[in-house]
């Protein structure tokens, strides 16, 4: 089978399109074409007035090494990759062996527990949260009525942070093992659009996920892995062998009492701040990482869309347009969008009493009224947040708290028309732009948390952007903070073997050890993890590599 990449072809064009541009591609008659399949689909939407669609198609031929020697240098031609996933290792059946532990159920947990379970390691999964439906619930009663639950809401919880997103499912992250197409693999068995396997940029949306990891946690059940639901990790036990190394022995659970563990997996979440406290007084290596702040952005979807793609707007095929844009200010900051949710919403976020944060949700269908993005600053340890690895969670916290105070303390959000904000003033009254964010935004200036720097830094990119995108800096979008949740302010350290630098048998993991960056990349943080797991198995002699 061979893979042909860039072939293009007009938006809207009929599907009996495609053979036909296949045969003239390779100068082939129809005799030749065996099948053929898609097996990426984007756009080029840099001409508005000739959109393309952009495909990788894999295709049979009947004399596949001639069509091969005709083509050879052209990098647009190959031999279609092995995207299956290989297992490294495997136990017996029947293992009765020491069981990892993975701490936290969301993406990067999730595939930690799956990887585990798939080699017949029967994980034991425990998260501070609850099971998701359960989760949701009290997620909605902070949405609806302000009661934040701090064990269960849109951070903790069955399926993390994810489930309350976009469900975006691409990174940037190098793949050269197809690791990420595990994911969608293992996706799409548990309920996903089979879709999601040839779009460039595919997505969910919460409602699915929902439902998608309740089917895969039923999977790793039916394989022996166990979860443990409102079991939120206190402390550590970590012993120093005779040999000199550190080596954690067991886990306490708050009002549950002692779990012997010598292979734990950390997939935290960036919000686990009182885990990251408990292994610093613990000894383990952690440094403080970079994150970003900033706010929400709200515009009309049909004005990104009318940007995006001019008069082929709303064009079935293209979906609801999305933007990444950045600008380097002045003053060494650079602003930039994050998480674009398009036709979404903006969700409260928060995870601690009497603070405020942010971050965006949206649908499969993409069809609310406004999209959404984070506009955010970076800031850095050694400018910031200096003298301490937990420097940055202080950082965060104190943003947090004067935004719950500036919305009015009542988790509404403080909220500002870009108008206002470039002119210093606070704002009073909406305007053709009306804010998701529930239980509702508090109109005020935004100056009052947000670091001078990062207002400094925004004022100075909201024209630039704007002239990119027209309507970007309009007067009426409106800004929701604070958004400081971009990433974690931890990073714990692990060596080649994915283990802690200075304590065995831990194996940082995901988003919240500062290793990932949304679903993707954390779920396959997760795999790497496993693995690594059952390497360290293989290696004392439990089971067998593959």
């Amino acid at each position: 089978m061979l893979r042909i990449s860039e072939l293009k072809l007009p938006l809207g064009h009929p599907p009996d399109a495609m053979e036909p541009a296949i045969l003239a591609r390779l100068g082939l008659s129809a005799t030749d074409l065996v099948s053929f399949a898609v097996a990426r689909r984007a756009n080029d939407a840099r001409k508005k007035s000739a959109i393309q669609m952009v495909y990788s198609v894999d295709v049979v031929l009947r004399d596949e090494a001639a069509v091969l020697r005709r083509f050879e240098g052209d990098h647009h031609l190959r031999v279609t990759p092995d995207t299956g996933y290989h297992f490294v290792a495997k136990a017996p059946e029947g293992f009765d062996g020491p069981r990892p532990v993975v701490i936290g159920a969301g993406p990067c947990g999730l595939f930690a527990g799956l990887i585990l379970a798939q080699m017949g390691l029967k994980p034991i999964i425990v998260d501070r949260g609850k099971v998701v439906r359960e989760r949701t619930k009290d997620t909605w009663g902070l949405w609806r009525r302000s009661e934040l639950n701090p064990e269960s809401n849109v951070q903790f919880g069955e399926g993390g942070a994810g489930t309350f997103s976009d469900g975006k499912l691409y990174s940037q992250i190098k793949d050269p093992r197809f690791l990420g197409r595990k994911v969608l693999t293992e996706f799409v068995k548990a309920g996903a659009p089979e879709e999601i396997l040839t779009e460039a940029h595919p997505h969910i949306g919460t409602f699915r996920l929902v439902h998608m990891v309740e089917n895969m946690r039923a999977l790793i059940e039916s394989l022996g892995g166990e979860y443990r639901w409102q079991h939120r990790v206190e402390d550590f036990d970590i012993e120093v062998g005779e040999d000199g190394v550190r080596r954690v022995t067991g886990l306490h659970i708050a009002g549950q009492g002692h779990l012997p563990a010598r292979h734990v997996v950390m997939a935290l979440g960036h919000s686990s701040r009182d885990t990251f406290q408990v292994l610093y007084d613990r000894g383990v290596h952690i440094e403080a990482k970079p994150f970003s702040i900033g706010v929400r952005i709200e515009h009309p979807q049909s004005w990104i869309d009318r940007a995006r793609f001019g008069d082929c707007a709303g064009h079935k095929d293209l979906g609801a347009a999305a933007y990444a844009i950045s600008h380097h200010a002045k003053n060494g900051r650079t602003v930039y969008s994050f998480c674009m949710c398009p036709g979404g919403t903006v969700v409260a976020a928060t995870s601690e009493p009497g603070r405020v944060v942010t971050n965006g949700m949206s649908q499969y269908s993409r069809n609310e009224r406004n999209a959404n993005s984070g506009f955010v600053v970076d800031i850095d340890p050694e400018r910031d947040y200096p003298g301490h690895p937990l420097a940055g969670v202080d950082f965060q916290r104190k943003w947090e708290s004067l935004a719950f105070q500036a919305g009015g303390g009542t988790y509404q959000a403080p909220g500002q028309l870009v108008g206002d904000f470039l002119a210093g003033r606070p704002s009073t009254v909406f305007g053709a732009v009306t804010p998701s964010y529930k239980p509702g935004v508090h109109l005020t200036d935004l100056a009052q948390c947000l670091p001078d720097f990062a207002i400094e830094a925004m004022r100075e990119a909201l024209p630039i952007f704007g002239r990119q995108i027209p309507g970007y800096d309009h007067p009426d979008v409106v800004l929701t903070g604070v958004e400081t949740r971009t990433s974690s302010p931890v990073r714990i350290t692990r060596g080649k073997d994915f283990q802690s630098l200075n304590t065995a048998g831990l194996y940082p993991a995901g988003e919240g050890a500062g290793y990932a960056g949304g679903i993707l990349s954390a779920a396959v943080d997760g795999i790497k993890v496993a693995e690594a797991v059952a390497k360290q198995y293989v290696a004392e002699g439990l089971i067998s590599a593959c």
